[in-house]
């Protein structure tokens, strides 16, 4: 089964096993809704835990959910810093055209219009007016990426590779 990333456990809130959660998906209503699926995941992506929603609020910047059966604090200390996923499998198509989960990026050879090799899309950073992509270049620092169109030229998730206008003062 593959999975997709909906958010980070940051955090407990109170006793009765609230999670806080820095979500990553344009779509926490549905993702945190009573009832859903999820499952969590440590830092080297093996699974840890399959959890059900109990109840789910909006607190803040952070999404705040309670799992059935864990609604204490000494049960879900453990999922601090844990990656929380659903089932791609359930994914529905509800992006548009020029939208993509992280999943679809992270992974990617970046490339400049001419085809010369940047390096890897390594992770996606959250900044409020748009993404910013962290490319992984080997023996350089790595380049971030604004996820708009002055940069980006194209996106081929099957071939996974992304196009980027090499602008100057962008490449380093």
């Amino acid at each position: 089964m593959e999975y997709v990333r909906v958010g980070k456990i940051v955090n407990t809130h109170g006793i009765r096993g609230e999670v806080r959660i820095m979500a990553t998906t344009d779509f926490a209503e549905e993702r945190f809704k009573k009832g859903s699926t999820l499952y969590i995941f440590n830092s080297k992506n093996e699974l840890v835990e399959t959890v059900v929603v109990k109840s789910h609020r909006k607190h803040k910047n952070f999404d705040q959910v309670v799992f059935e059966g864990l609604e204490n604090i000494n049960l879900v200390e453990q999922f601090k810093t844990m990656i929380v996923k659903f089932a791609k499998d359930k994914k529905e198509d509800v992006l548009a055209a020029d939208e993509f989960y992280y999943e679809d990026i992270i992974g990617c050879q970046a490339v400049t219009t001419s085809g010369e090799v940047i390096g890897e899309v390594a992770d996606i950073m959250e900044t409020g007016a748009n993404d910013v992509w962290v490319i992984k270049r080997k023996g350089q620092a790595n380049v971030l990426v604004p996820y708009v169109d002055d940069f980006v030229d194209s996106i081929d998730v099957e071939a996974k590779k992304v196009v980027i206008i090499p602008v100057p003062g962008l490449l380093g």
